[in-house]
């Protein structure tokens, strides 16, 4: 048995061959996170800039565009890197940073998602108590809590990963992750499968019976309300529907890979689907936003204009 300090490196093993079409992709990638940047950024400075957006459901979205920007910023420059140089392999130490910077990523933002689900619920089902409800303390302590526990319980995890044994230095994706450092140990791993469950079920598990209760509850409201009560509704809480729904499909897709065998899985879609989870969210989500709120679309609209008028 080998311990993870004799490996230098981990082989990345899901990145293909492209030959000269490496430059095709690192294009297409380039544009993707040009894109992803700017789209975030644009909403972040439009909810920041205008005091009349100073409220605590474009303050969340806020956070939610945030965490984007860290997740996709932890993904893409390193995909850039591996794709133009074509290079398979990554070192033992950015490889669990990496992992630490994914995870935290994507535990943030399902916790953010939670939090724009209380949010809603709240203003649509308890109107008149939702200042009181929803004042700035509470409201910081929500953003504050939502992103210390994402820091904390990965750095709890990938503790444990870090002092497993392992016998391969092969990871079947295109990034690092921790489930696949952890089927690579000889070692006893009883522990770190309990220890898995567990934060599966705190993390992932009970935020989405909690967002599950809160649209029924909203839906409850909505169908028993009045049709300008529906419609003001839904025009909030569709993209936020939108974004929880898409973000749990990526998270089945990384489910899927990490937890079965897909060996005779093509690897272009084995590839997509290691993707997928990550980078698609950030892209996505403020553009659903963007087009489907219409005081955020007016007043990207305003900012970019003043811009191009500056010009």
């Amino acid at each position: 048995m080998s311990n993870v300090t004799n490996f230098t490196h981990f082989m990345l093993t899901a990145y293909l061959d492209l030959g000269m079409f490496r430059y095709l992709v690192f294009l297409l990638l380039l544009v993707l996170y040009i894109m992803t940047l700017s789209s975030n950024l644009l909403l972040i400075s439009v909810i920041v800039l205008n005091r009349t957006l100073a409220q605590p459901m474009y303050l969340f979205l806020c956070s939610l565009f945030l965490s984007e920007l860290y997740g996709s910023t932890m993904l893409f420059p390193m995909l850039l890197h591996h794709v133009v140089w074509q290079l398979h392999q990554i070192s033992v130490s950015f490889c669990f940073l990496q992992i630490y910077c994914l995870h935290s990523y994507a535990t943030i933002e399902y916790l953010n998602l939670a939090v724009l689900s209380y949010d809603r619920y709240i203003a649509i089902c308890f109107p008149l108590q939702y200042h009181s409800h929803m004042n700035r303390d509470r409201m910081i302590k929500l953003i504050v809590s939502a992103w210390l526990y994402g820091f904390f319980i990965v750095l709890t995890t990938e503790g444990i990963t870090i002092t497993l044994k392992l016998c391969d230095n092969k990871i079947p994706k295109v990034y690092c992750d921790n489930y696949s450092v952890v089927r690579m140990a000889c070692s006893d791993i009883s522990y770190v499968n309990i220890h898995g469950l567990i934060v599966t079920f705190v993390t992932i598990v009970i935020p989405f019976l909690y967002m599950l209760y809160t649209y029924v509850r909203i839906l409850r409201v909505c169908f028993s309300g009045s049709k300008s009560l529906r419609q003001k509704a839904l025009s909030t809480c569709m993209p936020h529907l939108v974004t929880i729904i898409n973000f749990t499909i990526g998270g089945s897709f990384e489910l899927v890979q990490s937890r079965f065998n897909m060996g005779g899985t093509p690897i272009a879609v084995r590839v997509f689907l290691s993707l997928y989870c990550i980078s698609s969210q950030p892209l996505l989500s403020p553009l659903i936003y963007g087009f489907n709120i219409s005081k955020l679309r007016s007043m990207c609209k305003g900012l970019l204009l003043s811009r191009l008028h500056q010009r």
